[in-house]
């Protein structure tokens, strides 16, 4: 199974994409697609669907999964990436991908074991899970590839649940 995991960000937006066979993870790319702050809104939300189309074309996941929004900062931060989520939702759909969404705690358990884990700790957990050779950076494409093994957990717990 091939999964494309996204931290979305209207600034930063994280992507990570794994290979996860039997128990065994890979990973195959990770990164962010940038846009400049000041650069208009709409014009951000372009950017970032053009860079997933691309991302989602050259490497053809099997699946989506995408971290849920939760309002942290402020009600205007969590509706402007609640925005670059549906674009990436939007970007996933328009190909036939499925999409699953995880709350980032759910995330943050998945991988580290406590859902009140430090991105530290979650870089670090990452690093170790893919056999990277340094940690993931930045931040965003950390999350991401957490994402990713998160949704490998569930999917495996799930086929177990059903006999496969």
């Amino acid at each position: 199974m091939r999964v494309l995991g996204i931290d979305p960000g209207t600034v930063t937006c994280g992507y990570g994409i794994i290979d996860y066979r039997g128990n065994s993870f890979r990973a195959v790319t990770y990164g962010v697609i940038r846009c400049k702050p000041k650069m208009p809104f709409e014009e951000r939300l372009a950017k970032i669907f053009t860079g997933l189309e691309a991302i989602i074309e050259q490497h053809k996941p099997d699946c989506m999964a995408i971290e849920e929004a939760f309002a942290g900062k402020s009600i205007q931060t969590a509706l402007r990436i609640g925005e670059a989520r549906g674009i990436a939702i939007v970007s996933a759909s328009k190909v036939g991908l499925p999409v699953s969404q995880y709350a980032p705690r759910l995330v943050k358990k998945a991988v580290v074991g406590s859902g009140g884990a430090h991105k530290s700790q979650v870089q670090k957990m990452v690093q170790v899970v893919l056999a990277l050779p340094e940690l993931p950076t930045p931040d965003d494409a950390a999350d991401a590839l957490a994402i990713a093994i998160c949704h490998c957990h569930r999917a495996r717990v799930e086929a177990l649940k059903n006999g496969r």
